[in-house]
């Protein structure tokens, strides 16, 4: 049996030193140390296998949080680990105690293609860190092959009316997906960070803001329009994402989806990542082509409809571990007295309990978020450097 951990983590703005990343939003290089020493804190902290990161906006900058965390878990180990020249140096608790650095892991990193490297206009991107390395090359997922068009049903009654569609050409971030060979399995692993729910609004040409944007004529129809926006952009991720989950599981292969998914786990984008929840019983249901009353599914299309789309769905880590434990609540961001999960770790059925077919199964899932703090009050001592995500980990037990 091979256990591992995998992990995910919005580390807040990651950059280097007096580099304008937002407008007006720099760190001095005293704030960029602490910030550093509070992300290999956490990395240490963590020691997971596989960590997939957002909001990176420099691979140089994430590249040197790595070094330090190698720095601090070799000193680590060097004070707590004793030698073989120490009698009780074999002591199942130093094995415990000892941290694995990251020397010999692999870091895919994936850039936004928006980021320009502009000042005060950039974009950040995500990555993943593998101690397991990655089986064929990362793929980065953002500008479609195809633009993305989604037409609109008229509604009954209104046959004939142009109902209209909704299209998109690019992601607001990139999607990373990777192989990971694991204990003799290859595992496909897809880190994310779909559309925030900030509005969006369109600026009119020749003046510099949106009209929405100015509170001071505060107008709450257009800022309802420009949260409709994000969230059509945010559930259209979704589905871009969903698809390429779709393909590998149809290949035969167990996935991992983790991420920002700037959404709760019971909200519309989650569900479209996640697939459907089976009907209890498609017995008791019209067939799709009734003619009568009595025109029902049987119980060979019940199993074979369930089958379908049991294969296909995803399944929260949070929840599985929910289910085991006597925890009943995790969370990964505070903001206004509102403290819910929009960080996931999603499992294909591969690692599901119940399914006869697994290969592994999750043991533990940890929520780092200690460092926490309403983003909404002015003094939160965290606000700016640490992350305003924790940070959640799953312990997977992957069968021989």
């Amino acid at each position: 049996m091979t256990e591992f951990t995998i992990a995910s983590f919005n580390v807040k703005n990651l950059i280097g030193p007096n580099k304008e990343y937002y407008e007006f939003q720099t760190y001095t290089p005293e704030e960029y140390a602490w910030k550093e020493d509070w992300m290999a804190d956490q990395l240490l902290t963590m020691s997971a296998d596989i960590v997939g990161f957002q909001e990176i906006f420099e691979e140089d900058a994430l590249r040197a949080v790595i070094e330090e965390t190698n720095q601090r878990a070799t000193q680590l180990n060097a004070a707590t680990v004793p030698d073989k020249s120490k009698r009780y140096h074999r002591k199942v608790i130093f094995r415990k105690l000892s941290v694995e650095p990251y020397h010999d892991a692999a870091l895919a990193f994936a850039p936004n293609a928006a980021d320009t490297g502009v000042p005060g206009k950039r974009r950040p991107g995500v990555a993943i860190l593998s101690r397991f390395g990655f089986a064929g090359d990362p793929e980065i997922i953002q500008d479609l092959p195809q633009p993305l068009t989604i037409p609109f049903q008229p509604l009954r009654g209104l046959q004939g009316d142009d109902a209209g569609q909704y299209t998109i050409k690019r992601l607001s971030r990139p999607i990373l997906k990777v192989r990971i060979p694991i204990g003799g399995k290859v595992i496909t692993v897809f880190n994310c960070h779909l559309k925030s729910k900030l509005g969006e609004y369109i600026r009119p040409a020749g003046v510099d803001f949106a009209p929405e944007e100015d509170l001071t004529r505060y107008d709450p129809v257009g800022r309802a329009l420009g949260s409709l926006r994000s969230a059509l952009r945010r559930m259209a991720e979704a589905w871009v994402l969903r698809a390429e989950i779709v393909k590998e599981i149809s290949a035969g292969n167990p996935v991992m989806v983790m991420g920002d998914f700037n959404d709760g786990e019971h909200a519309v984008s989650s569900e479209i990542i996640a697939g459907e929840t089976p009907f209890k019983n498609y017995a008791w249901m019209l067939r799709h082509d009734a003619k009568a009353s009595s025109d029902r599914y049987t119980e060979e299309q019940n199993r074979q409809i369930t089958e379908d789309i049991e294969k296909v769905r995803l399944h929260s880590a949070e929840k599985l571990f929910v289910r085991k434990s006597l925890r009943d609540m995790v969370y990964t961001s505070a903001f206004g007295g509102v403290f819910e999960s929009i960080d996931q770790l999603f499992l294909s059925r591969h690692f599901h309990p119940d399914f006869d077919g697994r290969i592994g199964e999750m043991t533990y899932f940890s929520a780092f978020n200690d460092h926490l703090t309403d983003g909404s009050h002015p003094e939160a001592p965290y606000n700016k450097l640490a992350s305003d995500h924790g940070q959640i980990m799953a312990h997977i037990n992957l069968s021989d």
